[in-house]
């Protein structure tokens, strides 16, 4: 038994993620994981929100609440949403627990000892009506590029043009819309990572085994131009973890300032596993074991998984904030990464609403729908795109048409020739042992796939299991061979009631909700893995009770299709 720890990118708090998120992060990793246990391995599966920054700040301010307040309550429908979609987190923390303000605090300071963080004097946007220094957010102005008129201080949204707040033309506070700005003098704390570039690009060297889309994007930022750079990790806000010293007293120059959000976030994946221990009356040795090599996560193996655009900040500034402490914490091992979902030709948007959002897409189906379309179509080495006429398809005749029709044709001949239980009589023949022989060889093939988180070669193979079933039951026609033979299509009827377990569980990574519906109905109480497939299915005796489960997958119509398509079709209404 290996021991696993797994962590997906943190989903901002501002809003509710859409489905290119969810791909893009949490549910390979809920797949990854789900497998590992599956597999009998020791599994500490982690997520948060990450309620710091600007758009915290920003998202409670148009809800009209204290941000505070407004992170609590979207904590809560994210774990809502989350819990919708099966993802099996251990624990869903907060980036705002106590146990990761201690904990970033605590970097800070080891980091400044060992004279890696230095204070920086820089020229920053001040609002006299707000009496505060903006972040680059807060301004808004038009684009000097695209002439796009709600352009941010950081980057057009319209045309994608990375900005500094001087370039925009009228800028104007995003806070209360006064243009009475000025250019002031403030201070700021730098991470030195230009110090560690080094000692980064050995540790990316030695990931031979890495995705190129995240050595590539790694090595871009530390070579391209004058290489990786120092980087801010204060910002003027209210809303964050105060830039104090370790025991809470103040840090001189630097009051009235919070942590920037890149530095604190990936810090909350450790913090998660100290809340995770807390919330379950466990000591800190228990999430230690997990992330101190000196405390046993010396034979961890640890997984990331997020979007190409959080790449930067796991490949370089939080392992430069590990490395650079000189403390034993636990590296990452391997880091996947994923390009973007994009929607029915153009691009998902959580700020301009556009597309399918986590919750609209629960409404509308279950979740083992958008399970399987999403993951079958992971945006592993390009850009994927959402389309409705293809997930109608691919659910229709994956879902719909292989699986579901199998589980019903099987269990209802088996109803009303034999009864509700597995039945007796017959021997396996040839048919049988070839079968048994293609299971094998490509469960094997599906577990190379899952083990090394080839996602879209791993559904494919699980549904070329699905495939094997449905062609072994046309060959063997039990409906026919009963009325000539009815102990070998009894036989026959016992194979394919014990394949249906077998799949439950070869499945329950993908479509976790259906894979529990399919052992339910098999009453089957062992969701052991098939390492060997004969005896697999040999699992559920004659005599077995079994019921006949309601519909699996029902088909989606063209009805629905168009009706969906049209909703979708502009921003987000709530």
């Amino acid at each position: 038994m290996a021991r696993h720890l797994i962590t997906s990118a943190i989903p901002y708090i501002n809003g509710i993620k859409h489905l290119g998120n969810l791909v893009g992060s949490q549910l390979p990793a809920d797949l990854f994981a789900r497998y590992m246990r599956g597999r009998g391995h020791e599994v500490l599966f982690l997520c948060s929100t990450d309620e710091h920054g600007t758009p915290a700040e920003l998202a409670a301010a148009k809800a009209g609440k204290p941000v505070a307040d407004y992170c609590t309550e979207m904590h809560a429908v994210q774990a809502e949403i989350a819990r919708g979609f099966g993802l099996s987190f251990d624990y869903f923390g907060r980036s705002s627990s106590p146990q990761n303000h201690r904990l970033t605090q605590h970097f800070a300071e080891t980091l400044y000892r060992n004279g890696l963080i230095e204070e920086v004097t820089e020229r920053q946007v001040y609002s006299n009506a707000d009496g505060r220094f903006l972040p680059d957010r807060y301004i808004e102005g038009t684009c000097p590029n695209c002439g796009y008129e709600k352009a941010r201080g950081d980057q057009c949204e319209n045309c994608t043009k990375q900005l500094d707040p001087t370039d925009l033309i009228d800028p104007r506070s995003a806070i209360s819309g006064s243009t009475d700005l000025e250019v002031r003098e403030t201070k700021h704390l730098y991470l030195r990572q230009s110090q560690m570039r080094q000692t980064l690009e050995d540790w990316i060297d030695s990931k031979t085994d890495w995705p190129i889309l995240t050595t590539s994007i790694a090595k871009k930022w530390l070579n391209d131009g004058d290489g990786l750079r120092d980087r801010g990790i204060t910002r003027d806000l209210d809303w964050g973890i105060p830039v104090r010293h370790e025991d809470g007293s103040d840090w001189p120059g630097m009051e009235g300032k919070v942590f920037y959000v890149w530095f604190d976030a990936p810090i909350e994946y450790i913090a998660c596993a100290a809340e995770w221990a807390e919330a379950n009356g466990l000591d800190d040795a228990a999430w230690q074991r997990w992330w101190r090599t000196d405390k046993g996560a010396d034979d961890v193996r640890y997984t990331q998984f997020m979007g190409k655009d959080n790449v930067p900040f796991h490949t370089l500034s939080f392992p430069a904030t590990l490395m650079g402490s000189g403390e034993p914490w636990k590296l990452v091992d391997y880091i996947k990464s994923f390009n973007y979902l994009n929607y029915d030709g153009g691009q998902f948007s959580t700020s301009q609403g556009r597309g399918v959002f986590m919750d609209q897409a629960l409404d509308i189906l279950p979740a083992d729908y958008w399970r399987w379309w999403l993951l079958s179509h992971a945006p592993e080495g390009s850009d994927a795109e959402f389309t409705w006429e293809n997930f109608q398809m691919n659910v229709n005749k994956d879902l719909a048409d292989v699986l579901g029709n199998f589980v019903s044709r099987v269990t209802k001949f088996c109803r009303s020739k034999f009864g509700e239980a597995v039945p007796e009589g017959g021997a396996q023949g040839p048919e049988e042992a070839a079968l048994i022989d293609t299971l094998a060889t490509r469960i094997r093939s599906y577990e190379r796939h899952m083990e090394a988180m080839d996602i879209r070669k791993s559904a494919t193979e699980l549904r070329a299991i699905w495939v094997a079933g449905n062609e072994y039951l046309q060959e063997a026609a039990p409906w026919a061979t009963f009325k000539q033979d009815p102990d070998r299509a009894a036989m026959q009827i016992r194979l394919a009631l014990n394949l249906i377990r077998l799949y439950a569980v070869l499945s329950a990574p993908f479509i976790p909700g259906a894979s529990s519906r399919m052992l339910s109905s098999m009453k089957a109480t062992d969701a052991g893995w098939p390492d060997n497939v004969e005896d697999a299915l040999r699992a559920l005796p004659a005599g077995h009770a079994f019921e006949v489960p309601d519909v699996l997958f029902a088909k989606i119509t063209d009805d629905a299709r168009a009706g969906w398509q049209e909703r979708f079709a502009g921003k987000r209404e709530d």
